[in-house]
């Protein structure tokens, strides 16, 4: 096999010893026959590989089974057919969204309503649309866990949206902020989520909704994380591209600046791709977040 596997190696929020490395390299070796969906799964059950929700995490044991082949330490049976993530396969079907100006007062709006659209097909549909065409960086389905929320005035018209997903990894502005090693970040990573879309449309202009529509979206956060995922979080975080946003609507809303990224890409660990030094914000869902993160 290709690579030595004398050290240990972080993958997939671990750290796997040699040892167990090679265990898993004979135990595939072994199992030549089975589908890489099979593996991913018996890896699950074997390693007790759990989603907080209790069901088997077998994305993330695929992902690290792929990442094994890549670095030649193990050698996969061919793939049989394409992914059954139906997300990463699903093609974006824009809808009409209605697009005359809206301006004022945030009082001018009338009742504002705040939907969490991951169930709901329709308003879903609007989300997407408008993230695909309004925000700078466009929109792809979200892998993992996430969170999407519109704002709708009382005749159902959009006009904010907010996409929530996994946190990043390594951050070190971040972590130093919460306090973290390297052990309570790989425990306690999934108690954070990632302010990863925050969009006003261009054509609305009013005075006071993005601190309006954060300050609902905060007091939601946690008890619908729990509802959907079986578990809460503490703390949210977002980057803020200052070429392109000063991140007055995050200051406005009481978000803390930590730092600022190291301008590399989500999972770039050979610092091969140079991205814009992002500002780092982060909000604690409560007084005990850095404390909880800590145990």
């Amino acid at each position: 096999m290709g690579a030595e596997m004398n050290e240990t190696l972080e993958l997939q929020g671990r750290r796997w010893p040699a040892w167990q490395l090679q265990e898993i390299g004979q135990w595939v070796g072994e199992n030549s026959g089975w589908s890489r969906y099979r593996l991913s799964r018996e890896l699950c059950t074997r390693l007790e590989w759990r989603r907080p929700n209790g069901q088997l995490a077998d994305m993330a044991a695929r992902s690290f089974l792929n990442k094994l082949q890549a670095r030649g330490l193990i050698q996969l049976p061919p793939c049989r057919r394409a992914s059954p993530n139906r997300m990463k396969h699903r093609r974006l079907e824009g809808v009409g969204v209605d697009s005359s100006p809206v301006g004022g007062d945030l009082n001018q709006l009338g009742t504002l309503h705040l939907h969490e659209v991951s169930r709901d097909a329709g308003r879903r549909a609007v989300f997407e649309t408008l993230l695909a065409t309004e925000h700078y960086l466009g929109y792809r389905s979200p892998v993992g866990e996430n969170l999407k929320y519109l704002v709708c005035t009382g005749q159902d018209r959009p006009v904010a949206a907010w996409l929530f997903g996994a946190a990043a990894w390594r951050c070190g502005a971040r972590d130093r902020w919460i306090g973290w090693n390297d052990r309570e970040r790989a425990a306690g990573l999934h108690r954070l989520t990632n302010n990863t879309r925050f969009l006003i449309p261009r054509w609305v202009r009013v005075r006071g909704l993005a601190s309006w529509s954060w300050s609902r979206v905060s007091r939601r956060l946690v008890k619908d994380w729990q509802s959907k995922y079986g578990h809460g979080i503490e703390l949210v975080e977002t980057f803020v591209d200052r070429s392109r946003f000063h991140g007055g609507a995050y200051a406005a809303s009481n978000w803390l600046e930590v730092g600022l990224t190291q301008g590399r890409g989500r999972g770039d660990r050979e610092r091969r791709i140079q991205v814009p030094r992002k500002a780092v914000y982060v909000y604690p869902l409560s007084r005990q977040a850095r404390q909880r993160l800590c145990r």
